[in-house]
């Protein structure tokens, strides 16, 4: 297989809002981000993948961008920027941009000309279509509730947003588009960045005559976008033109994406991008093609489908390896036990089953603690426009009561994720002297990266060490993945295996103990495991147990 750094490389995504303040906002910023660099330099990761700080509105919390080439006036200056890039190289760690170009924001200088009029140059750079009978254009509803169409009174036509109205999406058909995006691609890449998190990249090719998508919900599924006609045409020609030019890492957020597409965004030939993340996982503990529910991730789903993904690119592309990110609920709250007896156990059990696997491992910021979901009383807690609009829209609609909806989409919320950061016991968590902009999830004082860079045990340390061993041993890296037990509900077991090594992963995902047979396995060496013992003791896993074994000379 292809070596490359960016396989052996592990991620650690930044959410900037709620990651550091430094001036008393109640805003994380980049100066925050540079003052705990040497934080993520200990914990050994390699490269920063940076939620947006571009100029914006922050309608979508900064996913709706207004200046590519300006930050955030709330995240500090170019020279900020600058200054945190240096900082970050310096301690041998890489920055990734997250990359916006589906939509922008309705404030960008160009959909601002867009709107202006008809006839005006860059009217084109946008998705206008006349309505039907007095209505949108078809049926397609936004991921964010409601039409993915807004009538626009001046010149009376619609425009497409698959998201919120204040994100207009681009229209990738019209070459000057392109060539605008990778053109500014290509002077944030000469700045010396590392690479780019695409957003939504898949959805940037519409279907050939907008036709109506089967509903779901309230409205037509958006996506009939995903993987559209002329996708990888789009991405061959980045490549091309910028991607190819520099040594850098590329993820795709790859909505609707399906093991054959991956192989193609992902081909080991690198003619598109180097990896895609994928959702399927993600989507198991929904209720079918609904997202909101209070249910658990169940193993043996989660099993076949993370096995499909490992077997199915092995050779021909590549896996992205994340269970946490600025869109996704905690996962100690969705896959393990976020109680105080079970919490830290159960987090490193997770790590594990995943750090394992081949692919690039992402860490979400606090995911190195256990952080879990938090404590909503009221919609008035939500800050994230999905979860306000989809409980909005779901109750006056009458479909679901309040009584039903609410602890549905304060399980599933985006905003489980973007509590700040805990860094330590004291007031606001340490993230800022000011009042935070979204509340603190209240167990910052049980959980928090001073108490755990104290403690030899603490997750933080367990994460220190899955990532020293990847880097340590090839096999974790590029090893060929096999399941064992698919059809058991408690234990995820797999095997790895490079020339005549093999590793073995255990993981008891419950509350009580199970046998597991170690035959094969009694000269092999622990390389860790979450209750520091070696589990061939009494073959016996106690709960949320998780070792791993390797074999030399197989």
């Amino acid at each position: 297989m292809k070596k490359a750094w960016w396989k052996e490389a592990i991620v650690y995504q930044i959410y900037p809002r709620s990651f550091c303040d430094s001036n008393g906002d109640g805003i994380g910023d980049l100066n925050g981000i540079t003052s705990k660099l040497d934080y993520l330099k200990e914990l050994g990761i390699d490269v920063i993948w940076l939620s947006p700080v571009y100029k914006s509105p922050n309608d979508d919390n900064g996913y709706d961008i207004s200046d590519y080439e300006d930050i955030m006036t709330e995240f500090g200056t170019m020279d900020d920027f600058d200054k945190m890039l240096a900082a970050a190289h310096e301690r041998g760690i890489k920055i990734v941009m997250d990359l916006v170009v589906n939509h922008t924001s309705d404030e960008h200088p160009w959909f601002v000309e867009s709107k202006s009029s008809k006839d005006n140059p860059k009217r084109d750079y946008y998705i206008w279509k006349e309505g039907k009978n007095g209505k949108e254009p078809n049926n397609w509803g936004s991921a964010f509730s409601g039409p993915a169409w807004k009538y626009d009174e001046k010149t009376d036509m619609y425009y497409l947003h698959l998201f919120s109205v204040k994100q207009p999406d681009l229209n990738w058909v019209n070459p000057k588009v392109r060539k605008e995006v990778f053109d500014m691609m290509t002077r944030w890449c000469e700045k010396g960045i590392d690479g780019f998190r695409m957003d939504v990249i898949s959805l940037i090719s519409k279907p050939e005559g907008f036709p109506d998508a089967k509903v779901v919900g309230l409205y037509g599924d958006m996506n009939i976008c995903a993987n559209g006609p002329k996708v990888h045409d789009y991405l061959k020609e980045m490549n091309e033109k910028v991607l190819s030019k520099f040594d850098i890492m590329t993820v795709g957020e790859t909505a609707g994406v399906t093991l054959d597409e991956a192989k193609k965004y992902a081909n080991s030939e690198g003619s598109e991008l180097n990896m895609v993340f994928q959702f399927e996982h993600m989507g198991l503990d929904g209720e079918g093609d609904f997202k909101w529910s209070t249910k658990h991730i169940p193993l043996v789903p989660l099993k076949e489908n993370l096995t499909k993904w490992q077997l199915g690119l092995d050779e021909v592309a590549w896996n992205s390896l994340y269970f946490c990110n600025h869109d996704q609920p905690r996962i100690v709250s969705r896959l393990g036990d976020d109680s105080d007896e079970f919490r830290e156990v159960s987090a490193k059990c997770i790590a594990t089953c995943l750090h394992m696997m081949q692919g690039t491992p992402y860490v979400y910021q606090g995911e190195e603690l256990g952080m879990t979901n938090t404590v909503f009383k009221s919609v008035d807690d939500f800050r994230d426009l999905e979860s306000i609009n989809a409980y909005r829209e779901l109750i006056e609609s009458g479909l679901y009561t309040k009584e039903d909806m609410f602890p549905k989409i304060a399980h599933k919320s985006r905003d489980n994720a973007r509590t700040p950061m805990q860094w330590d016991a004291g007031e606001n968590a340490g993230f800022t002297t000011g009042t935070p902009w979204i509340a603190l999830n209240p167990n910052y004082k049980k959980i928090n990266v001073a108490d755990q860079l104290n403690r030899d045990d603490s997750v933080f340390h367990y994460y220190q060490k899955l990532i020293k061993l990847r880097k340590e041993y090839e096999i974790i890296v590029y090893g060929k993945y096999e399941l064992l037990l698919p059809d058991d509900e408690n234990i995820y077991a797999y095997v790895r295996t490079l020339g005549n090594q093999k590793l073995l992963t255990v993981c008891n995902f419950s509350k009580e103990n199970h046998k597991f047979d170690f035959s094969g396995y009694e000269n092999a060496k622990v390389l860790i495991s979450n209750y520091n013992r070696d589990v061939r003791e009494d073959g016996t896993l106690k709960p949320y147990e998780a070792a791993v074994l390797l074999l030399e000379n197989a």
